[in-house]
């Protein structure tokens, strides 16, 4: 039976699973883990990137990739360039270690843990004019169009009389 049925799919509970989770290598199926299921870490990923919203914008001269990050700081955010073509955005929203001990939560509904997102850029986009920018915990990714190429002109070929 699934969690859900049983209301059990409460952000403490994903907290709690979440604490739980093996790490990568130690198990998740019989002999050691080689059951041809998908890995603990693809899991958390496509969680990762189902879970975080983002918009692309084509601009005249640029991409803009806006990503919600809430409550990260911008040390916090990675944003690289893998694979020649593909754009990722990640970061970690952990509880705060520094709890009032005779608090309790009554509810917890902001998302922890990871965030993620992944893109392939366009074949006209310049990998290496790119620029991120994070404020109110919107991230804006830019990344540059290449200029449009040069049409070529036809060569003239001088004809000599033999």
């Amino acid at each position: 039976m699934e969690s859900r049925m049983f209301g059990l799919e409460t952000p403490l509970m994903t907290a709690l699973q979440h604490l739980l989770d093996i790490p990568d290598g130690e198990g998740g199926g019989a002999a050691g883990g080689k059951q041809g299921g998908p890995t603990r870490a693809y899991v958390r990923d496509a969680r990762a990137m189902a879970a975080t919203p983002a918009d692309v914008k084509e601009l005249p001269g640029a991409y803009a990739f806006v990503v919600d990050m809430p409550g990260l700081r911008s040390g916090d955010i990675k944003v690289q360039v893998e694979e020649d073509r593909v754009l990722v955005i990640t970061g970690e929203r952990r509880r705060e270690e520094k709890e009032d001990a005779d608090a309790k939560y009554l509810r917890m509904e902001r998302r922890m843990g990871k965030f993620m997102r992944k893109f392939v850029l366009p074949d006209n986009a310049d990998v290496d004019k790119i620029s991120a920018v994070c404020q109110d915990g919107v991230l804006t990714v830019t990344v540059d169009k290449l200029p449009p190429p040069e049409p070529k002109k036809p060569k003239t070929i001088e004809v000599k009389v033999a």
